[in-house]
């Protein structure tokens, strides 16, 4: 279903999920998404393999799965918040030659409670959410001399002040 307001169409309202420096206890955390949210689960992205780049992670499309964050917008904010992760990604637009990311709608996958993990074949539910994917360009580069990140799961490993 698609929505439009004045202006031309507005983008659905999913929740976000974030796998590199969006991530609670990361810095941009704090900076773009302290008082936005109004929830943040752990949340893995299926289909899709992990890089290192220049300060921050890249996710593509792969055979592997991606660990994160799904963060749902807090009531009121949610084009606020779409603009600033917009911005930080640098996407300008659906396949603009100048994107650093793509957004797209992917399936995210909820781990299930305490208790159910073990409870199972597929403990847990999918939802639908915005992921920052590598632009065209930067995943033709990183397919051909990218750093891929074990397991998929992405930390700093620096302490802050470099200490």
């Amino acid at each position: 279903m698609t929505t439009t307001a004045p202006g031309g169409p507005v983008a659905a309202e999913l929740p976000f999920f974030v796998y590199g420096t969006l991530l609670p206890g990361e810095p941009n955390h704090d900076l773009f998404l302290r008082g936005r949210t109004a929830g943040e689960r752990p949340a893995v992205l299926p289909r899709a393999l992990l890089y290192d780049g220049p300060g921050y992670p890249y996710a593509i499309e792969g055979h592997g799965r991606v660990h994160g964050t799904l963060l749902v917008a807090a009531p009121g904010v949610y084009g606020e918040l779409l603009g600033l992760l917009d911005h930080l990604e640098e996407f300008l637009g659906p396949g603009h030659p100048r994107n650093l990311y793509e957004r797209v709608a992917r399936e995210v996958e909820l781990p299930g409670e305490a208790g159910e993990a073990g409870a199972g074949h597929g403990a847990g539910e999918s939802v639908r959410a915005w992921v920052y994917l590598a632009a065209a360009a930067v995943t033709r580069s990183l397919r051909t001399g990218g750093v891929l990140i074990p397991g998929g799961r992405w930390t700093t490993g620096r302490t802050p002040g470099g200490s």
